[in-house]
């Protein structure tokens, strides 16, 4: 079993003694030419593949973390608002406030209306909707998304956040 490939193929009748010398000869000569010559080129375009594979990972990695960077403070948010959210039922006051260029109203009645206008309470956004929180959570979501809070107001400066 220790014959080559070659020698197999010639006891088996399927190539000829002339066709087995001369595929010898030309590794041979194959390899004489090639002595001492690394492929350079080619290891240069494989390495600069390898680079921007990699540096296309990285950046994929980056922004799927980012997302989910966005998608946890998001969440703190949500969870924010909801935990400490005013409960409006049965409230008929209209509580008029500029989102933009838009007013906009949440229906309160004058006790929440008056913490609002002291800095007490905020108004904040939650998904398309307006709540009511305390000002300390407002802050608090204020660090995280400051987009989220639309109406606070300061003791001592009446300009709204």
């Amino acid at each position: 079993m220790g014959n080559s490939f070659q020698d197999q193929l010639l006891k088996a009748g399927l190539v000829s003694k002339k066709q087995v010398k001369k595929t010898k000869q030309e590794k041979r000569s194959n390899r004489k030419k090639n002595k001492g010559k690394p492929i350079v080129a080619e290891v240069n375009k494989t390495r600069q593949e390898q680079l921007a594979r990699e540096k296309k990972n990285q950046d994929r990695n980056r922004q799927h973390n980012e997302a989910k960077q966005q998608q946890e403070i998001l969440a703190q948010v949500r969870q924010l608002v909801e935990a400490n959210r005013l409960d409006l039922k049965g409230c008929d006051d209209p509580y008029y406030f500029a989102l933009g260029k838009k007013i906009k109203k949440v229906y309160v009645n004058k006790e929440i209306t008056q913490k609002l206008s002291s800095g007490t309470l905020a108004v904040v956004t939650l998904d398309s909707g307006f709540e009511i929180v305390p000002a300390r959570v407002a802050e608090q979501i204020r660090s995280r998304d400051p987009q989220s809070v639309v109406v606070m107001y300061t003791p001592g400066n009446q300009d709204c956040a």
